[in-house]
């Protein structure tokens, strides 16, 4: 396994983003469906950096754009328990960032583990762009080595 694919302890990740699922989230098995972990991962890394900086991400001149995405699935969840991801940032560089992210039930082990690569791109060229620097510093308060 990789960094980004090893479990963590919740004491890893410098972001804590409580999350809910919802009944459609189950899937037929009575688990969460592999794909709301990804949703749940981008509204956390969402969530943090536009209510953390007031951001409204339809106007703004540039997109974070997922470029790269995985997860290694550790145990099951479900509706309705109160999950968090945990967000760390393990590589940051001029156009892109690279999260390690975790997600586990209130005081639980790290149910699943992933990795997410934005890059920064322009609106209408969609090419990369630095990232904003507002952004970068809020980045930096969640870097890990």
């Amino acid at each position: 396994m990789t960094g980004s694919q090893q479990a963590h302890p919740s004491a890893d990740f410098p972001v804590h983003w409580p999350v809910t699922t919802r009944w459609a989230d189950n899937d037929m098995f009575g688990h969460l469906n592999n794909a709301v972990y990804y949703a749940l991962f981008d509204s956390a890394i969402n969530g943090w950096i536009n209510t953390s900086l007031g951001i409204d991400p339809l106007t703004v001149p540039w997109l974070g754009v997922v470029a790269e995405s995985g997860c290694r699935y550790l145990a099951e969840l479900r509706f309705p328990e109160p999950l968090t991801v945990g967000v760390a940032v393990t590589r940051l560089g001029t156009s892109s960032v690279t999260y390690r992210l975790g997600l586990w039930q209130h005081d639980g082990p790290t149910a699943a583990v992933g990795h997410w690569v934005h890059v920064y791109v322009d609106r209408n060229g969609r090419r990369p762009v630095p990232i904003p620097a507002s952004i970068r510093e809020l980045l930096e308060k969640a870097r890990v080595e």
